[in-house]
């Protein structure tokens, strides 16, 4: 059994992706974005990167422990 990748070295491997910045961020480029992939290998993850560099690692997530993590923010 392979063990799920916990991040990519460039967000830019993602094709298809659809990257989404929070509502709430200010337009200054300091917040995260997040994707859902639905493709291939790594479909039913979600991906976040740092919006100041789009072409830079994303962290990737199964969607229960990322639910955790927002709700937890709450």
């Amino acid at each position: 059994m392979t063990a799920m990748p916990r991040y990519v070295p460039s967000s830019t491997t993602l094709q298809g992706a659809r990257w989404q910045r929070s509502s709430r961020s200010n337009g200054m480029n300091n917040c995260v974005e997040t994707a859902t992939l639905d493709s291939g290998a790594l479909s039913g993850l979600l991906a976040v990167r740092d919006s100041k560099n789009t072409a830079g690692p994303a962290l990737l997530f199964s969607p229960g422990p990322w639910e955790t993590f927002v709700d937890s923010l709450r």
